[in-house]
């Protein structure tokens, strides 16, 4: 339906890779006569599937005429219609009628606020999240199919499980008949992008509604653990402050683990970290500034408090 890589977004966990620029030109990258001249085709050819999806390799509602290719799949044949979008092109009246002839929509949701959209989704700068979640809330609304919702999370950037909740709460202004999460199992466009663990996600399911199943496809069965590296964690404080139980909780490590790293790090002068209504924060350390040792690490008064891990953590060990 696009060109490989049109998009509005440049998604820091896109398998395609980078979008060099984004877009929110809609227009017929593809000539409609062809598409549907295959699509015809192979259903003389008896052609069998569960569903018919419009994906591909960039963002489908980009295409003037998508709506006329779900249209035809559900007028000429008994195979459901998906939509796999990142809806941020929702806003626009004619995408969401055009949308509407599916039979199953699934959008994206993997921030909470403009920033995290930001930094997560990288978005055209036509857009912002205010307008995404509007755009999605008019959708369903009008919507008599099945909406879905794909949240992919980060380890470090959007897998906090306060922010996942944030997530979940977004989630849940939308109503949604199902909630997939899902996690970079596939090489992704960053390289500091790393995968959560299945544990992991299933441990955060709970925090939707309806529950959320995972999809991620994992290539063992067992899962992994993601260890953080040095350069991982200073790109999460870069971000924002967090607490040593945030940072355990985003890369699924032991809190000790992250005190050694915390330590180093420290040392050559790239953290820091302060103290706010009794909660220790770790920040990036700006040019000139050198951070101090966790106190929690130097074995003083607050050794034990520093250590002590909220149930939640104890469950996802």
């Amino acid at each position: 339906m696009t060109p490989l890589k049109t998009c509005s977004q440049n998604c820091v966990f896109c398998q395609l890779g980078r979008t060099t620029k984004t877009t929110v030109i809609r227009q017929e990258y593809v000539p409609l006569e062809e598409v549907l001249e295959e699509l015809g085709d192979w259903f003389k050819r008896n052609g069998k599937a569960d569903h018919i999806t419009l994906s591909g390799s960039g963002e489908p509602t980009l295409h003037s005429r998508f709506g006329e290719v779900l249209r035809f799949v559900r007028e000429n044949s008994s195979i459901k219609a998906v939509l796999l979008t990142n809806s941020s092109l929702m806003g626009l009246p004619e995408v969401r009628k055009a949308a509407s002839h599916a039979h199953i929509v699934k959008v994206s949701l993997s921030a909470w606020d403009q920033a995290s959209y930001g930094w997560v989704n990288r978005p055209h700068p036509d857009l912002d999240f205010k307008q995404l979640i509007e755009g999605q809330k008019a959708f369903r609304d009008e919507f008599k199919g099945q909406m879905w919702i794909e949240v992919f999370l980060v380890a470090g950037m959007n897998s906090i499980p306060s922010d996942v909740a944030k997530i979940a709460a977004v989630a849940d202004l939308l109503t949604p008949d199902r909630i997939h999460l899902n996690t970079a199992v596939r090489p992704p466009a960053e390289d500091f992008v790393a995968p959560l663990s299945r544990e992991r996600l299933i441990s955060l399911c709970r925090l939707f509604r309806p529950t959320a199943e995972v999809i991620a496809e994992y290539k063992d069965k067992g899962g992994f653990e993601i260890q953080a590296n040095q350069e991982e964690i200073v790109s999460m404080l870069k971000r924002r402050p967090c607490t040593a139980e945030e940072i355990a909780g985003a890369f699924g490590m032991h809190l000790n683990e992250v005190f050694k790293y915390l330590v180093a790090l420290t040392k050559e002068g790239r953290i820091g970290s302060e103290r706010t209504s009794g909660t220790l924060y770790y920040t990036a350390a700006k040019r000139g500034e050198r951070g101090s040792l966790p106190r929690a690490h130097a074995g003083g008064e607050n050794t034990a408090s520093a250590f002590d891990v909220s149930e939640g953590f104890h469950e996802e060990q």
